[in-house]
């Protein structure tokens, strides 16, 4: 679990600088958004409102189809750090926070078909 919280502050920090020179979407900032959904992807039970709020906001900046492929292969990588993820829960987490996603959530999803 310590880990978990420092990777949060180095993503943090990250994406700060990352805030600076706005324009296209980083993995600081989709590692950032979705760090607070590392519980309910790993462990089950039910999103918070920090992780809900996370993929609403990546969701939201993910508009072209540049950024939605970026998040995608971020996200892809973000998920192949954890490998007690759960897929099920990665799966289901746009319906639990009540959104449709742009980018899905997975390790085997193929981001060159994203559009």
């Amino acid at each position: 679990m310590k880990s978990i919280a420092i990777l949060v502050l180095v993503v943090l920090a990250v994406v700060q600088l990352a805030m600076v020179a706005r324009g296209a979407i980083t993995c600081g900032q989709v590692d950032a958004n979705l760090a607070p959904c590392v519980p309910f992807l790993t462990q089950g039970g039910e999103p918070g409102a920090a992780c809900c709020s996370g993929v609403k906001t990546l969701n939201g900046n993910a508009q072209s189809s540049d950024d939605r492929k970026t998040a995608c292969n971020c996200v892809k990588a973000a998920a192949n750090r954890y490998p007690n993820l759960k897929d099920d829960a990665a799966q289901s987490l746009p319906s639990k926070c009540g959104i449709s996603v742009n980018v899905p959530i997975s390790r085997t999803v193929n981001c060159d078909t994203i559009s």
